[in-house]
């Protein structure tokens, strides 16, 4: 160690992993220097081994590691809406713990707990995801140990979802043209005619609809296999498409490539340049006048059990809606009760009177006939 003044600054001076570190230690006091030298050992002992005081940490609150973990969050994603909601529950239930006093034992409480209030499964375990991640290095001893006692999940439901039938279908998009919203018809045309989620439509953007070729192109996508994928619209998709691009037109003036497709703003959309957040709403009230129960995901469902009704492959299923695994391909595909009630019915064999109309209907076979005697002799006769 070797303290040297430079300036009437007192600097540092030593070896660390056989590296020369020097460093001023920003002070007139050669005390402080020394103190100064000490702490920046400690500190590069305790990286290089792993070991970082952590203390200042676990004694936050969950409310303070929430703030500070959505901030970051907001720099690194899109959108945020959901990482509030699940936080914002976290923070509810547990924002004045201390992070040093989440156990998994906290954990577990807080999954009964909003159970009680009903909430999803799905929902819960996102929420404590959430919860692990904002603890950090905390977070991943307390989801290994749960993972062990196979506590770390609760279990979800995996229905196969709904298709909606023709008739259904058809009450909603009558519902969705007469609906207040403008947005709301060509984005349920979307749905049911491309398979876009949720968010991929209300983040389309107008440098991806090319309605001159009649195709689409998907953006920012839930899976890697998702992204920018192309689907061509079929005619009554592409002549809504055209039909609420005039309206865009009348509503802003003209149509910029960066503009979002279904535009921020309630009641009336007002800025172009900004996705619209939601289309719950909208979307309840279509569902209320068509008297249809459902999700909006279900629409993704029909959209791919049509397909496969209609007889196309599965890559070309997978093509349109994303898909990459088997495996989800065959959680959406739930054909409808008819179309197997049909495949059924014709492996059944025809009944007797069809069989008797078929022997009726064939070609009369030629009679046998016994040989004529030969004539006998005029003896005889006479």
């Amino acid at each position: 160690m070797a303290l040297f003044k430079r300036g009437g600054i007192w600097w540092y001076e030593f070896l660390f992993a056989r590296r020369r570190v020097r460093e001023s230690a920003k002070t007139t006091s050669k005390t402080v220097a020394r103190l100064a030298e000490q702490n920046r050992r400690r500190q590069l002992e305790g990286g290089f081994n792993g070991i970082q005081d952590k203390r200042e940490e676990r004694i936050r609150s969950i409310r303070e590691l929430s703030r500070a973990y959505l901030d970051d969050y907001r720099l690194r994603h899109k959108s945020i809406v959901y990482a509030k909601y699940a936080v914002g529950n976290v923070t509810r239930h547990l924002g004045a713990t201390m992070a040093v006093d989440v156990t998994e034992h906290t954990v577990t409480t807080y999954q009964t707990t909003r159970l009680k209030e009903g909430a999803a499964p799905k929902t819960i375990n996102e929420e404590i995801g959430f919860l692990l991640r904002l603890l950090g290095e905390a977070g991943d001893v307390i989801r290994a140990r749960l993972r062990r006692r196979k506590a770390l999940k609760l279990a979800v439901p995996r229905g196969p979802g709904k298709a909606y039938t023709p008739a259904e279908k058809e009450e909603m998009l009558a519902a969705a043209k007469r609906a207040r919203s403008r947005a709301i018809y060509p984005a349920l045309m979307l749905a049911l005619n491309t398979g876009e989620r949720d968010s991929e439509i209300r983040n389309l953007q107008w440098d991806r609809v090319d309605l001159a070729k009649a195709v689409l192109t998907v953006g920012d996508s839930k899976t890697e296999a998702g992204e920018g994928r192309t689907i061509p619209l079929n005619s009554a998709l592409l002549e809504a498409m055209i039909d609420y691009a005039k309206w865009y037109t009348e509503r802003f003036g003209t149509i910029q490539p960066k503009w979002y497709v279904f535009p921020f703003g309630k009641p009336r959309p007002n800025d172009p340049t900004r996705p619209m957040v939601t289309l719950k709403t909208s979307w309840g009230n279509v569902r209320k006048n068509a008297g249809v129960s459902g999700r909006w995901h279900d629409n993704r469902h029909t959209l791919v059990t049509d397909l496969a009704e209609s007889g196309a492959g599965d890559e070309t299923i997978r093509q349109i809606a994303g898909h990459v695994s088997k495996r989800m391909l065959k959680h959406y595909s739930h054909i409808r009760m008819e179309a197997k009630r049909k495949a059924l019915e014709a492996i059944v064999p025809k009944p007797d009177i069809d069989r008797k109309r078929s022997v009726d209907s064939a070609p009369a076979e030629t009679p046998i006939r016994a040989e004529a005697p030969s004539p006998l002799p005029d003896s005889v006769v006479n």
